[in-house]
């Protein structure tokens, strides 16, 4: 049985610092045609009101298929595999946090909630800040160190798009940049 994202999501907030404004949201938007109907998933990460981790626009090649193939996307998703390292990540103690390795992360997410987690100390984030290049884990670190880290790369301006920008085109234009195929038509097998 599927656990329900609210209390996942809680879990997860839980473990926030206080000093970091993120916030991480799931969401299924309807995709209805004449051909019948399905929901798309959404995860995306806000910090400050920024959008600094959104799945799956910034990840459709991994949801590519090799030329000439049929696209089983929106149908076959990571949605549950991000739940599940979600799910390991809350569940690794403390000690482990930032040793332990998440072969199972293809996106990137546990550097962010790494850099968010309240059980890790400064020292640690300062070792974390000097190894690491994502630019929105250096701008969650920024917050939690503050602008004195030495580190020049996290006061680095990150291009993230503003929800009221994101908003302003629908759910499946948001996912494809310009020139991918999201016909329905073509993501059926004939």
């Amino acid at each position: 049985m599927a656990r329900r994202w609210s209390k996942l999501q809680k879990s997860l907030m839980q473990m926030v610092s206080p000093t970091v404004k993120l916030q991480i949201h799931c969401a299924v938007y309807d995709m209805k045609s004449q051909y019948g109907s399905t929901g798309l998933p959404r995860y995306w990460i806000t910090l400050s009101k920024e959008i600094i981790w959104d799945y799956p626009r910034q990840f459709v090649s991994l949801l590519s298929l090799a030329p000439g193939a049929i696209n089983p996307w929106p149908y076959a998703t990571d949605i549950s595999e991000i739940s599940g390292l979600i799910r390991e990540y809350i569940d690794t103690p403390r000690e482990q946090l930032l040793e332990k390795t998440f072969p199972d992360d293809r996106w990137n997410l546990t550097e962010l909630l790494r850099a968010a987690d309240r059980r890790i100390g400064v020292e640690r984030l300062r070792a974390l800040a000097e190894t690491t290049s994502n630019p929105a884990v250096q701008k969650i670190l920024t917050l939690r160190l503050g602008k004195g880290t030495g580190n020049n790369a996290l006061t680095a301006s990150l291009d993230v798009t503003h929800p009221r920008e994101a908003s302003d085109r629908s759910p499946v234009s948001q996912l494809f940049p310009s020139g991918v195929d999201t016909d329905p038509e073509q993501a059926l097998p004939r």
